[in-house]
């Protein structure tokens, strides 16, 4: 008897440890409150506010850093080019950055002066033959006629010296267009002539750009042109660094080939150079009234997208949403009003309903 009641106590005891088993099973892993102290303690996140913002879709275009100082300098005079600023090369405006040969230019200026010379001497000499002349026709000693042939001959040494004076300045300008000088400051990118190479006038010596007046060169469809406006402010984006431009100014002539128009945006703050590729932000329909909160408050998961809302009992609750307009750091989602807080650090282990400790609250925008 006392054998057969062994496997019945062992069933027994096998019952209740099951039992027990379920039991544990089936409590919460967290009371519903904070304050139950067999629950884990609170999970620290940081929150943000959701806010109404007027948000517009945007689409994302490629553009391009440029300077908005750029140009291939060329001689004004035509010679031999003596000497050629190195690529590279940092200039100031008005520094010159190619030089000619002005020997032959100095030998002109030099003949010019002469004849400027002469012909001052020259009419000294007719002024006073005229005033002789004058005195002597008034003393009826010489003809009218002399006097004015004297007259004539002293105005068109002055018209000579004039001429003189004139064909010295040219070539005294011309001389000094032997230094070409920098229309601006920049950087020597190209040197499009060589020292020793003959530079005819107009030709290009060298390529120089400004490196300090930058914009943003970008090209758009037409059927965003009605979202875009001078002054306005646009997102511009160059891994990994993002600031905001201004559009200087809208080409409203579109390109033949890409039927696309220029926009150029001003920017500061950001040391990009010359060539840089960045991305910029154009809205594709007009902005509207939406509830916005950052992107980092969403949780993806293979049921869908949600949000963790903390309610004013410190509890995260669990809200399905479905993205809308993403606008830099904002994206809209419906489902959360203004006002309510949403966990943008510490929600991918977070569960409906678990207690948080906010460990600071940071803005939406």
């Amino acid at each position: 008897m006392t054998q057969s009641l062994v496997p019945r106590l062992l069933r027994a005891a096998a019952i209740l440890v099951a039992a027990s088993l379920a039991a544990l099973a089936s409590r919460p892993a967290f009371a519903q409150g904070g304050g139950n102290a067999q629950g884990p303690p609170p999970a620290p996140v940081v929150v943000a506010t959701a806010e109404s913002r007027m948000l517009a879709p945007v689409t994302w275009y490629p553009g391009t850093v440029i300077s908005r100082n750029r140009a291939r300098v060329a001689a004004e005079v035509e010679g031999r080019l003596e000497w050629v600023a190195e690529i590279g090369a940092s200039i100031a405006e008005g520094e010159v950055v190619a030089r000619l040969d002005d020997a032959l230019l100095r030998q002109s200026l030099a003949e010019g002066e002469a004849a400027v010379a002469r012909e001052r001497a020259r009419l000294t000499y007719l002024d006073a033959q005229v005033k002789r002349l004058q005195k002597l026709v008034s003393q009826n000693t010489a003809t009218r006629s002399r006097l004015d042939e004297a007259v004539a001959e002293r105005d068109v040494t002055r018209s000579e010296l004039s001429a003189a004076r004139a064909r010295v300045a040219l070539t005294a300008e011309r001389l000094e267009r032997t230094r070409i000088k920098a229309p601006f400051g920049g950087i020597v990118t190209e040197r499009v002539l060589q020292s020793g190479e003959w530079a005819e006038s107009g030709r290009a010596v060298v390529r120089l750009v400004d490196a300090g007046a930058l914009e943003v060169q970008v090209w758009i469809p037409i059927a965003a042109l009605a979202f875009v406006r001078e002054g306005g402010e646009l997102t511009v984006e160059a891994n990994p660094s993002e600031t905001t431009g201004e559009v200087r100014t809208i080409v409203p002539v579109g390109d033949n080939r890409s039927r696309l128009y220029e926009l150029r945006l001003a920017f500061d703050g950001e040391p990009w150079p010359v060539g840089q590729d960045v991305r910029v932000a154009i809205p594709t329909a007009a902005a509207r009234a939406v509830v916005a909160i950052p992107r980092d408050a969403l949780v993806l998961r293979r049921g869908g997208t949600a949000v963790y809302r903390v309610d004013a009992g410190g509890l995260a609750d669990r809200v399905a949403v479905t993205p809308g307009i993403a606008q830099d750091e904002l994206i809209e989602v419906d489902g959360i009003a203004p006002g309510d807080r949403v966990v943008i650090r510490g929600g991918e282990r977070l569960r409906p309903g678990q207690p948080v400790q906010v460990m600071n609250a940071e803005p939406s925008g």
